[in-house]
């Protein structure tokens, strides 16, 4: 897939979250498309990811900023490092998660989040777990 078409599906999805856009989302998606939570939830299908994203927003819970930092694509893959913050069940949250898309015709088939679970900082010379 081209670079550039690529990014926009990606930037695309990411608008959708901001915008609380259920047709944008799913519009950068092939029907076939399975999205993995960093957390564990996997949705199957855009029957599916359409019904979580109206549970989502249905509660109330907005997408207050999603940054993209980095994003580097080869063939049909993406990798992407984010910031993300959003109101959910009324308390506010921010994180930094990075996610692997892969795309087939032209849309996004496959896309997994992985999240960082810690506050980052500089490592001093001892453990920390």
């Amino acid at each position: 897939m081209d670079r550039d078409v690529a990014s926009r599906l990606i930037r695309d999805y990411v608008d959708g979250w901001r915008e609380c856009d259920r047709a944008k989302i799913l519009g950068t998606l092939d029907p076939d498309c399975v999205v993995i939570e960093c957390y564990g939830p996997v949705y199957r299908g855009t029957g599916r990811i359409g019904e979580w994203i109206d549970a989502w927003f249905g509660e109330g819970n907005t997408v207050d900023s999603w940054e993209i930092t980095s994003l580097l694509a080869g063939g049909t893959t993406v990798a992407i490092e984010w910031r993300f913050a959003c109101t959910w069940r009324g308390a506010a949250s921010a994180f930094e998660e990075a996610s692997v898309a892969r795309f087939r015709g032209s849309g996004i088939i496959y896309l997994r989040e992985y999240a960082t679970t810690v506050q980052l900082y500089d490592w001093e010379g001892t453990w920390h777990p």
